[in-house]
This record gives C-alpha cells, sequence and structure tokens, in this order.
C-alpha cells in the first residue's frame, strides 16, 4: 500500500516521471557506453568477446537494478536512525524491513532495470551458445537469484546503519560496488579478489559463476564447475543472514534518546 502511494503520486505528473525515467536509463546506459568505446580499441578483454562482456553486464545490470527498486530507500536507514523517524514505523502494524523498503519507493529506477534487460536480449541474441535445458533454465535463475543476493546484501548493510549511520557508502562499495565489478570478466582481477567475492561476499553466484557454464568457459581455479548451479543455495543463505542481522540491528534500536 506504501510503494503503490509513492506510485501514484509520481505518476500523477506524467512528463516529470518520464524525464526522470529516462535519465535513469541514460546515466545508467553511460556505463555500457565505455564498454562499448574499450572494445572499440581492442577485440577481446580478458579472453571474452564483446557479446560475452554484454551478457555478463545485463544480467548483473538486471538483477541490481531489480534489487535497488525493491530495496533501494533501505539507503536512508542512517538518516532514520540519526533523527529518530524510525519510530514512525515501529508504531504501524507491519513488517518495518517492509515499510522502510516501501517508504519514498522510487519508481524511476525501472530506467536501471530497463537498460539492464535490453543488453541481457541483445547479448543472448549475438551470442554463439550451444543451447541446452540447463543453460536456458539457468539464465532467468541467475536473474532472480542475483536479486536476492544484492537485496540481502543492501539489508545487512541496512543492518550495520544501525550502530554506524553514515557508513551508508561502505555499504554501497558492495552493492554498487559489486554491480560494477560483475560487468567485467573475472579473468582480468587477481585470484584473491575472485575468491573473495566467492568465499566471502558470494556476488560471484550473482552471475559470474553461472555466466561461465553458460558461456562455456571454466570456473576460477578452486572453484568446483558445478558452483555454476548453487545461486539459489546462496540466496537463501544469504537471505537468513542478512534477516539475523535486522533483527539484530532493530533489537539495538534506542530511538534518539528524546
Amino acid at each position: 500500500m506504501v510503494a503503490g502511494m509513492w506510485i501514484r503520486s509520481t505518476t500523477t505528473y506524467r512528463s516529470s516521471f518520464a524525464l526522470t525515467l529516462f535519465s535513469s536509463f541514460t546515466v545508467t546506459l553511460f556505463d555500457f557506453v565505455v564498454i562499448l568505446l574499450m572494445f572499440g580499441q581492442v577485440e577481446g578483454l580478458g579472453g571474452f568477446s564483446f557479446g560475452e562482456v554484454a551478457f555478463l553486464y545485463g544480467t548483473t545490470g538486471t538483477s541490481f537494478g531489480l534489487a535497488d527498486l525493491t530495496m533501494g530507500s533501505l539507503q536512508r536507514m542512517g538518516k532514520r536512525v540519526r533523527d529518530g523517524s524510525l519510530d514512525t514505523f515501529l508504531m504501524r502494524p507491519a513488517p518495518v524491513l517492509a515499510q522502510v523498503a516501501a517508504d519514498k519507493f522510487a519508481l524511476r529506477r525501472l530506467g536501471r532495470v530497463a537498460q539492464g534487460a535490453l543488453v541481457l536480449v541483445w547479448s543472448l541474441v549475438v551470442l554463439d551458445v550451444d543451447w541446452t535445458t540447463a543453460k536456458v533454465l539457468l539464465v532467468p535463475a541467475m536473474v532472480l537469484c542475483g536479486t536476492v543476493i544484492f537485496s540481502a546484501v543492501m539489508v545487512v548493510g541496512a543492518s550495520a546503519l544501525f550502530l554506524a549511520q553514515d557508513a551508508a557508502e561502505v555499504t554501497n562499495s558492495f552493492t554498487y560496488g559489486g554491480n560494477t565489478l560483475l560487468q567485467y570478466p573475472p579473468t582480468i582481477f587477481a585470484q584473491d579478489l575472485v575468491k573473495g567475492v566467492v568465499y566471502v561476499v558470494p556476488l560471484a553466484f550473482v552471475n559470474w559463476l553461472p555466466a561461465l557454464y553458460v558461456l562455456g568457459r571454466p570456473a576460477p581455479a578452486g572453484v568446483p564447475g558445478w558452483a555454476a548451479f548453487l545461486s539459489p543455495v546462496v540466496a537463501a543463505v544469504c537471505c537468513a543472514l542478512a534477516g539475523l542481522a535486522w533483527r539484530a540491528g532493530l533489537r539495538s534500536y534506542r530511538s534518539t534518546g528524546s
């Protein structure tokens, strides 16, 4: 209901909404333009073709866009803790997390989703892949599980803001930064970084590992090939950990003391 209220408010001014939606689409498009310009000078990047990099970009861009659409308002948690405005949500008979995520729901973020989905569809058209049933099913599963993983990371970051109200940029380094990282092939990064996003913050399960299987490429050194199918399991574990972190953060909240 809260999200619907903000959507109705946004779409009341249709011209303004269309302009902000177009702006969101255009701004995120520049990330892909950078890759396009890069491939104007080279034929491959880390052994990956332009279509393969576009596939990586489209999968992570769509997943992150959907997560940002639904959970992007959690970035304001630090401000709510500082000024005590979170108290309003605590008095309502509804889950606090759902209320915070729905408050100030920004429909303009659909521009990011549309841009990522457009690149993803284009990459699927140009890619020369030997499609099997497993690979076909893995593509939508990759986007769905990636959305859940990014959302869980956002919830964990918002939970940390109960204690460190001004640490929103730290969370952004894992969400926005992770999205940018996953747009490029894992072969161009150091192995320690690759292992970090597999075993520490499991962002590699958003697209790297399943995408490598779809593209017929070997998994990173030290990572078993069957890990490409673990994204649903990792997403479920991330949700459980995010739930525990949110509960711990909510219990630590003491309002402003006023």
